[in-house]
């Protein structure tokens, strides 16, 4: 199982992704994590939203570029709404009921 965690704002790419995996016999599941940027922007421990919304960071990624939700992730986690425990609970399940684990 390889687990990369990371902002992919743009759907395009994570379709690229996606079609690299089409091609192999590796599986590839999406795991969107949805939190509104309010609540990304309460949880920044390095005041990056800060900077951004200050013209400080450019090109930052829900202030001033665009993010574009996916519209088909295998999974969803509302992190505004679950507990990091919860968010675990609801990926091993579905890991599991894939087969993966």
């Amino acid at each position: 199982i390889v687990l990369s965690s990371f902002v992919s704002p743009y759907r395009v790419d994570r379709d690229n992704v996606r079609a690299l995996h089409a091609e192999s016999d590796m599986d590839f599941i999406e795991v969107y994590v949805n939190v509104p940027l309010d609540v990304a922007e309460e949880r920044d421990p390095k005041g990056l939203y800060k900077k951004a919304r200050a013209g400080e960071i450019k090109n930052f990624t829900g202030i001033d570029d665009p993010y574009e939700a996916p519209e088909s992730p295998e999974i969803v986690l509302n992190s505004h709404e679950l507990s990091l425990d919860e968010e675990v609970e609801v990926l091993v399940k579905a890991l599991q009921e894939r087969g993966v684990i």
